[in-house]
């Protein structure tokens, strides 16, 4: 993978399948969840990561890291393959949104009782909600609250039907936010 055109090959190729046990697909989750950062005025690098937080579930797609009761742990498999093109504006994050569902738990009660039962499946496995000195350390690292936001945005991002734009539209932003070393 080395350019623009193979990221969204990924996610237009391997994006029709089922979005864990949500009514969406894996691509339609990923376009709602861009388009939501972009319609609240997100940074490129934001709405980049938006489209790109779960690339995980779509680059590892192997036995032992697939089914309902395991944890993939896709927000750490997607950074080496987007780490020669993103910087850690994009990169933390993708990496961080799972820490922020944990996080949004503890803060928030109401935002665990809106979550839905999928997520409330995945968040056991994901380690549980957060202690309060974990939720108060997660918050202080750089980045922590860009996780938060892109994590309210996945929990949106689940509507079946939904009309967005095309993967193709994100190009841009995906562009304008890459790394100087690399190639478009």
């Amino acid at each position: 993978m080395n350019t623009i055109e193979d990221i969204l090959a990924v996610i237009d190729g391997h994006g029709s399948r089922q979005y864990g046990r949500e009514a969406v697909s894996q691509r339609e989750h990923a376009l709602q969840c861009a388009q939501l950062a972009e319609q609240d005025g997100a940074s490129d690098a934001l709405v980049t990561a938006a489209l790109l937080h779960d690339f995980g579930h779509l680059v590892n797609r192997t036995a032992e890291t697939d089914g309902p009761d395991v944890d993939d742990v896709h927000q750490y498999i997607a950074i080496p393959f987007l780490r020669p093109f993103f910087p850690p504006a994009v990169l933390e994050p993708i990496r961080m949104h799972v820490e922020a569902k944990r996080y949004l738990c503890r803060v928030d009660p109401a935002y665990w009782a809106g979550l839905s039962d999928c997520s409330k499946h995945t968040l056991k496995l994901q380690g549980g909600i957060f202690s309060e000195e974990e939720a108060a350390q997660f918050i202080q690292r750089p980045f922590a609250a860009d996780a938060v936001k892109l994590r309210i945005w996945d929990d949106r991002a689940k509507t079946p039907g939904l009309a967005t734009p095309t993967t193709r539209h994100y190009a841009a932003a995906m562009a304008r936010c890459m790394t100087a070393e690399s190639v478009i």
